[in-house]
């Protein structure tokens, strides 16, 4: 039992550095995935509910491919196909190879994967925004770009939280996806020392105990920011 642990402590003799610095990326991944996943949701939903003849199409196709295809198979597209396109467009300027980034490979990845579920979220955010508010809002002489933000985006917010918290935990599990490109993540690194030491219960499930500490940290997050996007709520009845 003591060698055992010993393997998962931090040190020469141990994993528990290589563990550490997996999940620590894993964090970073899905920390810089989240930004530019919502950024895109929203413009992708704008799109859906534009009703222009370009962009409204063009909006739902990126939804309808993103949401069906496997979030492995975008990876592998991203990753490879992201090569092949910059050595084409690039080699005859560059005499240097040129190489994706593992990192960068899997937020965009995960990002528009995370954006084509975002914008569902999204599209019943807006339809749950009264739809007084935003003709209060015109009726003020706000431009559209001002309705929108003043207006519409606080509650639009308010109302995709809780769907966006379910994508974030949902994200938090897919980042272990990027281990198949090499990317040094939790599972990645769990999986070297499977591989090393033999001994896959161990580290599968100290893999396990992580994850599970990932989330629950999330949930504690989640909580704290829908009891913030409450407050007004909470002020305008006394609580």
């Amino acid at each position: 039992m003591g060698d055992l642990f010993a393997l998962v402590t931090f040190g020469p003799e141990g994993w528990g550095d290589e563990l550490a610095a997996g999940t620590w990326l894993t964090v970073r991944l899905a920390l810089t995935t989240v930004p530019f996943g919502l950024a895109l949701g929203f413009l992708v939903a704008l799109g859906r509910r534009s009703g222009h003849r370009i962009a409204a199409p063009l909006a739902a196709a990126f939804t309808t491919v993103f949401r069906g295809l496997p979030e492995l198979l975008t990876l592998f597209l991203v990753y490879y196909g992201g090569q092949a396109v910059l050595h084409a467009v690039l080699a005859p300027v560059l005499d240097a190879p040129l190489q994706v980034s593992a990192f960068a490979a899997g937020v965009v990845a995960l990002g528009l994967v995370f954006a084509a579920f975002a914008s569902e979220v999204f599209l019943g955010a807006f339809n749950a925004v009264p739809k007084g508010q935003v003709e209060a809002a015109r009726a003020l002489g706000l431009s559209p770009v001002q309705v929108t933000r003043i207006a519409v985006a606080p509650a639009v917010l308010r109302h995709a939280l809780p769907g966006l918290a379910n994508l974030w935990l949902v994200l938090v599990k897919d980042t272990a996806l990027v281990s198949v490109i090499a990317l040094a993540d939790l599972m990645r690194e769990t999986q070297l020392a499977v591989g090393a030491t033999d001994e896959p219960f161990l580290f599968y499930g100290v893999a396990c105990l992580i994850y599970l500490a990932l989330s629950g940290l999330s949930g504690l997050g989640i909580v704290a920011a829908e009891r913030w996007s409450r407050r007004h709520e909470r002020e305008a009845w006394g609580r």
